[in-house]
């Protein structure tokens, strides 16, 4: 297994982004405002063409895991707890965790680790 390296910025702190620019602001402005650094603001506005790469309108639906049920599966796993008992804590489906889990298990250590921030 490889590991996924640095855990990208939130999607909120993206959004809070081209917000900014939406806004008005060049990209390093927006990146004072928001407090990431200007190289980053600058590798977003260069990749995105200088357009936003969503919509900023969107809220996700239900169908996905929030953050805070990410972080939710990732405090009961390191309790112990099994897919289950976590899907039934977080009123989720069993397969659901299940794949979460498997599918965004980060190594480190060569151990598989859950980690909420990776998976967002």
């Amino acid at each position: 297994m490889r590991s996924p390296g640095h855990p990208k910025f939130q999607r909120n702190v993206e959004v809070a982004f081209w917000e900014q620019i939406a806004a008005g602001l060049l990209p390093e402005e927006a990146c004072g405002v928001i407090g990431v650094a200007p190289a980053v603001g600058a590798r977003w506005f260069r990749n995105a063409g200088g357009m936003a790469p969503f919509d900023l309108k969107f809220q996700p639906s239900g169908r996905y895991l929030s953050f805070a049920e990410r972080e939710e599966i990732a405090l009961l796993r390191v309790q112990g707890e099994g897919v289950r008992e976590i899907a039934r804590r977080i009123g989720r489906d069993p397969g659901t965790v299940s794949r979460e889990l498997r599918r965004n298990a980060a190594t480190r250590g060569g151990t598989r680790e859950y980690r909420a921030s990776v998976a967002q």
